[in-house]
């Protein structure tokens, strides 16, 4: 199989930005901040394994066309708003794409009981779309109780593990397949709707 990442002289042109463990508040609460430097994805030959390592590791929450045979996986921080710019973008490619979100934690107190809440959400498109769109508003997303039962305390922080593991610092991370080509595809950071149709092959 063929494996295609974008490079970073692509990412600068798409204007990537991510959220790290590293960032402070006030950086990561700004989804256009240009402190958040662009950050190639996981390499090349990194990324056929990396991508089998999430559907076979990776607990998510999943949407969109749900009967894909060619999922994408979005590694995402609940308190990243660039990952809240990816959901909203990946919104109109519902129909035609299967996303799964999976939540990593960098920050405890916050992160982890938010994601928890959106792994077990009975609509999780809602959920995560509210939610989402609080952040971005400046109002910290969903209200989630810090009693987070062990099994999704243990989830999330195995998917932070898997992060770790594909050598990434930053989120949103984004492994799926061209639709038209079948090669492996990442992208580390947000981009528009047309960008990403665009990566995953999508008409």
């Amino acid at each position: 199989m063929n494996i295609t990442t974008l490079t970073l002289a692509a990412a600068l042109v798409l204007s990537v930005v991510g959220c790290s463990k590293t960032d402070t508040p006030s950086t990561s609460a700004t989804p256009n901040s240009s402190t958040a430097a662009p950050s190639a994805a996981a390499p090349a030959a990194q990324a056929g394994s990396s991508y089998d390592l999430l559907a076979t590791k990776g607990k998510g929450f999943t949407v969109g066309a749900l009967m894909s045979a060619q999922p994408v996986y979005v590694l995402f921080d609940p308190q990243c708003p660039h990952c809240g710019r990816l959901w909203q973008a990946s919104l109109p490619l519902h129909g035609k794409v299967k996303f799964v979100w999976i939540p990593i934690s960098f920050n405890p107190t916050k992160s982890l009981p938010q994601g928890a809440a959106l792994l077990g959400a009975v609509n999780p498109v809602e959920t995560m779309t509210a939610h989402e769109q609080s952040l971005l508003a400046g109002t910290g997303g969903m209200a989630a109780s810090a009693d987070v039962p062990d099994e999704l305390k243990q989830a999330i922080n195995n998917n932070t593990q898997l992060l770790n593991q594909l050598g990434v610092d930053s989120v949103p991370f984004l492994l799926g397949k061209h639709r038209k080509t079948g090669d492996i595809v990442s992208f580390n950071g947000a981009m528009e709707t047309a960008a990403l149709a665009n990566l995953l092959g999508v008409e």
